[in-house]
């Protein structure tokens, strides 16, 4: 229990850290190059990374690399950098909120984690929240800033499953930073191509800059894949619901955004849905052990060469076989 509540602890600065990144980026960065801003919040902090745990990818790490960086990093936080330029924050981070849902289906999908029917239901209740908070009347929405918070919550929310999917034990800081590198280098010819030189920075977008880099990227994608590597999906989807918390306080507080009586309502419903999609206390993720076979199955035995008998190797043994364990090729003694 107290490892689990530390794992929740680790995997909740990210989705907290995302929260702040709408407001910094609406106020500070600048809105007219959605590249280079995501090139310069990603390829330094992988550099931070890679600096930290000096290692390389190696075999299938390198392909790996390169489509989960497309996936979770170039369009991800170009698409992010979009919508938090045109939607207010609050609005923005409350339409990825349907993202934990999001994640539920496509790992029943690619990991078979089969949701529950309050999973689904969940998700029902959550997108007519989503709809309700968009739905106001009180300002005009950018259609083009939701539609760049969808496509980068089901990117997103892929690119999670794939990484949770692939993970075979690799450094989660090496696998975070070279994810964070190779995204950040497919970012910068499409910016120089389309966007031109850098745009010039100023004081307050160089430290906004050195905070998105730093802790909103850095450090809140190492704690959002280590939950992945600890946590069911369920579990990880319901606390990535502190992301549209995040940005609605602040939007609200800091920002003076206006949430009205019916936005408020959509937020109920929003965290309404997600705690259905709660996991319950059977639902655990797997410790990477082989799980119990059925009596009279075959199962392997990997006995270190340092450890075995001269003589034919011990192959396996039946489970739930009270004899002798079975060994082939071995002769019995005069």
């Amino acid at each position: 229990m107290e490892a689990n509540v530390r794992w929740v602890a680790v995997t909740a600065v990210a989705p907290v850290a995302w929260g702040t990144n709408y407001f910094v980026t609406r106020e500070f960065l600048p809105a007219d190059h959605p590249l280079y801003g995501a090139a310069c919040r990603a390829l330094p902090a992988g550099l931070v990374l890679l600096a930290l745990c000096r290692k390389r990818p190696r075999g299938v790490w390198w392909w790996r690399s390169a489509v989960l960086g497309l996936l979770n990093v170039s369009v991800f936080f170009v698409l992010v950098y979009i919508a938090s330029q045109t939607l207010p924050t609050s609005l923005a981070s409350t339409v990825m909120a349907v993202s934990p849902l999001t994640m539920m289906l496509a790992a029943w999908v690619l990991i078979s984690e089969r949701p529950r029917t309050t999973h689904l239901a969940g998700a029902g209740v959550g997108l007519a929240g989503v709809c309700l908070m968009l739905l106001t009347g009180a300002e005009e929405v950018s259609v083009g800033g939701v539609a760049a918070s969808v496509a980068a919550m089901l990117a997103s929310s892929f690119g999670y499953i794939l990484a949770r999917r692939w993970s075979d034990g690799t450094d989660v800081l090496a696998s975070t930073a070279w994810q964070l590198t190779a995204g950040g280098l497919l970012l910068l010819p499409a910016a120089a191509a389309t966007e031109g030189p850098p745009p010039a920075l100023s004081a307050p977008a160089l430290f906004a800059f050195a905070y998105v880099t730093l802790v909103a990227t850095a450090l809140a994608f190492t704690a959002w894949f280590t939950g992945l590597r600890h946590l069911p999906t369920g579990t990880v989807g319901l606390i990535g619901l502190l992301n549209p918390v995040t940005g609605v306080l602040l939007g609200t507080v800091i920002a003076s955004e206006t949430l009205t009586v019916q936005q408020l309502g959509g937020l109920a419903l929003v965290l309404t849905g997600v705690a259905l999609g709660r996991p319950t206390r059977t639902e655990r993720r797997g410790t990477g052990r082989a799980a119990p076979a059925a009596p009279g199955r075959r199962i392997r035995l990997d006995i270190p060469g340092a450890l075995r008998e001269p003589g034919p190797r011990l192959e396996e043994r039946h489970q739930g076989d009270p004899g002798a364990p079975e060994e082939r090729g071995r002769q019995p003694s005069p």
